[in-house]
């Protein structure tokens, strides 16, 4: 068995069992337990789990760290993302951009596009394109954080309710092969919904740090996802694992 089906069968255990053994795997997939600890270092490398003395257990502790932060962290593969997912926007669609600071990047390479219509509840975004003359800026309304300069909320959801987009470009924390997109805050959760439901094609852009994590909230199924583009940092065997469930990987 190749390492990387073997990998994949010890993630589903966990995710049945919670935890399991070093012995335990050994036995199972009858190779040293040295092999299965090499396994496990690389699962762990993933995210989603973590090695204890003697096994592996999932890791479900994932949080989003303050937006200050964020804008700083994995910045150069950030804006390759934002470059290439850019270049998926035909002149003419409507679409939507979702708040975030790896999303930012895509506005930054639009300026230059004529006939497109972006929908945003990030002021950041909006600011961004306010002098590109080819694109029609919308604004989704609803609370502001002061933080990030999002907007989300009742309103926001409302909006978001009545359009029809080519495309939306979805930020996340974390995203996950089997458990699709996740999140910690609940409050942000509706809005990326909306987002998804009123979008022919979902495409997800997020750094090589937020694959294989797990939060707390479900914001959509794996299945829901179109296109995922994060960078060529990307474990190879966590790209396969989105593959292999239907989603298309662009690595950059």
């Amino acid at each position: 068995m190749l390492p990387a089906q073997r990998q994949k069968e010890i993630i589903e255990l966990v995710k049945k069992e919670k935890v399991v053994s070093v012995m335990k795997l050994a036995k199972l997939f009858n190779v040293h337990p040295a092999t299965i600890r090499r396994d496990l270092a690389e699962i762990e490398h993933m995210g989603g789990f973590k090695r204890t003395h003697g096994g592996l257990i999932e890791d479900d502790t994932v949080s989003e760290p303050p937006f200050a932060v964020r804008s700083h962290e994995q910045y150069e593969q950030k804006e390759r993302i934002g470059r290439n997912a850019a270049e998926m926007i035909e002149d003419g669609e409507h679409i939507i951009i979702d708040s975030g600071t790896t999303t930012y990047h895509i506005a930054r390479h639009l300026h230059n596009r004529s006939r497109i219509t972006v929908i945003t509840n990030d002021m950041n975004i909006a600011s961004e394109l306010k002098d590109a003359p080819g694109v029609k800026v919308v604004v989704t309304g609803g609370t502001l954080y002061k933080g990030s300069y999002m907007l989300n909320g009742i309103f926001t959801d409302q909006m978001l309710q009545s359009v029809h987009v080519h495309k939306a470009f979805i930020g996340t924390p974390a995203i996950h092969p089997v458990h699709g997109l996740t999140h910690p805050e609940e409050e942000l959760v509706p809005t990326k919904q909306w987002m998804i439901k009123c979008a022919q094609q979902v495409i997800v852009t997020a750094d090589h740090t937020k694959i294989g994590k797990i939060s707390l909230l479900t914001v959509a199924p794996i299945h829901k996802i179109h296109t995922f583009i994060t960078g060529r940092e990307a474990y190879d065997p966590q790209i396969q694992q989105f593959r292999d469930a239907g989603v298309q990987v662009l690595t950059v």
